[in-house]
């Protein structure tokens, strides 16, 4: 059964890429029936989980052997535990309502049949990575994501600037994708396998400093799959992908892949306090880094995605608080993708009513004019805030709540970044449903059709009432202890003192938000004069800037000295070696022309040219 999860979306891609023009009439119903089905599979897995406890909850499916050479060995086999059983749910789950939202979205794109095609390759990638019983077949989903991930942000590729993220976004991956090499080949040199199981076990008696690297160059490759810095700068660009792109994979599953990477090797990181100190460094700065960014983006969509750089932040954060955090990054990981892709499709749905426009300053005052899209990423917003009773609130709190407990700088961190979310979000739901209309001329804002509103009322009930249901009737924590434990840290701060300070904080940075962008009107056009920090907001705070300054330039001239060393130094010394003997096997073929009078001519002046010698040899 385990097996049908991936193969069912696996054979859906294969149909549709296969069939070509055959399926166009009824691929898209297809696709959306693999991810639905793989869905309910794992209902039916996630039933059988619950009859059970402690171990046996856990099983795995060995196919045969992939790899055997020498003392190497790597099966080929699914693993579903407590863990991957809930990112199957996410994936499949999620997955399934942004295929059946595609169906409206795309409806009118002549290249539907390839996108679904796309999707559905996607979702079984995604499965795949999270189902592998070990780091080798784990890379492999790994690249089977970053693959589908390529095609899909370019799927517009006629667009220069869809085809130019869809590369920048490839490139960028393929940095962190070293870092999970890294990882897997240290990983076999030292424990000599690189299951799950077996680097577990062999953790505690390994060398602390082969530890350390190997969480490092784990980090490394999370940072590259979940937008972290210093690898973040693919995240926004990637915004050139249709909506259901940026729902499904910068919401609810690629950008999380790095959180399941930490927490699966939580046996590395446990044994270094190098390594997670490193995380949760890299967690805080993006975090931040992602919240300055959305406060100054007018494009709906990358206001979004500063916002999933910044979220995804707090779970890699948490993540290297280590057992006492990889519980809630984990918990946040769930709530987040059912509110943030019920923004992104939120998003989807006013740029289809308002024909494809992303700037918000051209909006204004949807809410009468498309409500179910209002209402719904009105619960969004409140989830992502952190607003009681809603969502965000109950999971991002624990990692504050945690974030204090590990260190007082790393909690206010958290604390600011909370009031900063709550600022551009409240500037985006103020410039987008309120205030006066800015449409621009020939522009008729409209609901969109059932098949868009249905999945977003699913995700926005998810936004309302899933961080309650996860934390005390599903109880997250108790179902995850089993796989990466639960730890106590000393809180500094009691949540009495902390969840009023918190909620204080959200609530000075909605209403600053609201009086900036609420109650004062917004120009059409951005201004033009305006700080040094919105200016490097606007910009994606340099990250495109700084990386073409040390990377991209500095290797375009390596690769021209390069070039020139290898044609002038390398080829022109081979080059005029060859020429050299060239010339002078030209000159002595001149020698051997047949004629007995040169051959006698040479043979004297042989003769006189010894006789000279000899004579010089007597004086």
């Amino acid at each position: 059964m385990t097996a049908a999860l991936i193969g069912l979306p696996l054979f859906g891609a294969a149909t549709l890429l296969l069939g070509g023009r055959r399926t166009n009439a009824w691929g898209h119903f297809f696709a959306v029936a693999m991810s639905a089905s793989s869905f309910f599979v794992g209902i039916f897995l996630f039933i059988q989980m619950l009859g059970r406890s402690g171990e046996e909850r856990e099983a795995g499916q060995h196919f045969f052997d992939w790899i055997s050479v020498g003392t190497f060995h790597v099966p080929f086999g699914l693993h579903i535990d407590q863990l991957s059983m809930v990112f199957v749910l996410l994936i499949t789950g999620v997955g399934t309502l942004i295929h059946i939202y595609s169906i409206g979205y795309m409806e009118h794109d002549p290249n539907r049949r390839r996108f679904f095609a796309y999707l559905n390759l996607f979702v079984a990638a995604m499965l795949l990575l999270v189902l592998a019983d070990n780091y080798l077949l784990l890379y492999v989903g790994w690249e089977g994501v970053g693959l589908a991930s390529y095609l899909l942000i370019s799927f517009y590729q006629h667009k220069p600037s869809a085809a130019a993220a869809g590369k920048k976004a490839f490139i960028v991956n393929r940095v962190g994708d070293v870092g999970l090499s890294i990882a897997v080949m240290l990983m076999f040199v030292t424990f000599g396998t690189v299951t799950f199981e077996g680097v577990a076990a062999g953790a505690p008696e390994a060398a602390p400093s082969h530890v350390t690297w190997i969480g490092l160059a784990l980090l490394l490759a999370a940072c590259g799959k979940s937008a972290q810095f210093p690898l973040q700068s693919w995240l926004l660009d990637a915004m050139e992908g249709p909506t259901p792109v940026s729902a499904l994979i910068h919401a609810a599953t690629m950008v999380t892949a790095g959180v399941y990477l930490i927490t699966r090797a939580h046996a590395i990181f446990d044994l270094s306090s190098t390594a997670r100190t490193a995380v949760v460094t890299i967690g805080a700065i993006t975090l931040l880094l992602g919240a300055f960014i959305g406060t100054a983006k007018d494009d709906i969509k990358k206001g979004l995605a500063g916002s999933t750089m910044s979220q995804i932040g707090y779970m890699i954060l948490a993540a290297g608080l280590g057992p006492a955090g990889y519980v809630f990054a984990i918990f946040h990981l769930l709530t987040h993708g059912l509110f943030k892709a019920g923004l992104f499709l939120g998003a989807g749905s006013v740029m289809h009513g308002m024909n494809d426009d992303v700037n918000m300053r051209h909006y204004g005052a949807l809410r009468t004019a498309m409500k179910i899209t209002y209402a719904t990423f009105g619960l969004g917003y409140l989830a992502i805030i952190g607003v009681p009773p809603f969502s965000g609130f109950w999971s991002k709190d624990e990692i504050i709540h945690a974030a204090f407990g590990q260190n007082i700088y790393i909690g206010l961190a958290t604390l600011l970044g909370a009031g900063v979310t709550a600022f551009y979000m409240t500037r985006m739901m103020a410039m987008t449903f309120f205030g006066e209309a800015r449409w621009e001329k020939g522009v008729h804002p409209h609901e969109s059709p059932a098949t868009m509103t249905a999945p977003m009322l699913i995700l926005a009930l998810g936004s309302a009432f899933g961080g309650l249901l996860l934390m005390f009737v599903g109880d997250i924590e108790g179902w995850l202890e089993p796989i990466v434990g639960i730890g106590h840290s000393d809180h500094a701060v009691s949540n009495t003192i902390l969840i009023p300070v918190t909620l204080l904080v959200v609530l000075v940075g909605a209403g600053y938000g609201w009086m900036t962008y609420g109650r004062r009107p917004v120009p059409v056009v951005a201004p033009e004069h305006v700080s040094l920090l919105t200016r490097a907001a606007r910009a994606d705070a340099y990250g495109d800037a700084l990386n073409e300054a040390v990377f991209m330039r500095p290797g375009q001239y390596l690769t021209r000295a390069l070039v020139w060393f290898d044609s002038k130094a390398i080829d022109g010394t081979i080059g005029g070696l060859s020429a050299a003997i060239g010339g002078l096997s030209a000159r002595g073929r001149k020698l051997q022309n047949g004629y007995a009078r040169s051959y006698a001519l040479t043979m004297l002046g042989g003769a006189v040219l010894i006789a000279f010698v000899l004579l010089l040899v007597r004086l």
